[in-house]
């Protein structure tokens, strides 16, 4: 075998840990996602730390967009912000009104519904 073939070979290794160690991130984020309880809110970032994967709060949005049936509306901006535009965010703010969680203005009141991951 060439020396080129053997460097795609190695690749093909490479690329298929990699792919595996996304799908896990992924896992870790939906598991994160799921044990948020009613009444309680996590920033973006709070779930990708949750996950190992700090720093990686637009994946976090990745993955609330594909995976279905997550309760997406428990996971907000930073600081308590509604980032969905629209009726998107309108949803949001009812969902979350309807388990009992409070707002600051525009923000949901952090200090007293925060889930602490642990």
């Amino acid at each position: 075998m060439s020396r080129h073939l053997k460097g795609r070979a190695g690749a093909g290794r490479k690329r298929a840990a990699g792919e595996k160690a996304a799908a896990d991130r992924r896992a870790r984020v939906v598991r994160a996602i799921r044990s948020l309880p009613a009444g309680k809110v996590a920033s973006y970032g709070a779930v990708a730390r949750a996950a190992g994967w700090a720093g990686a709060s637009r994946q976090v949005v990745r993955v609330l967009r594909e995976v279905p049936g997550l309760p997406w509306h428990r996971v907000v901006g930073a600081g308590g912000a509604i980032k969905l535009p629209g009726e998107g965010g309108a949803e949001q703010r009812l969902r979350l009104r309807m388990e009992g969680v409070a707002f600051r203005g525009a923000r949901v009141d952090m200090k007293r519904h925060e889930f602490r991951f642990r």
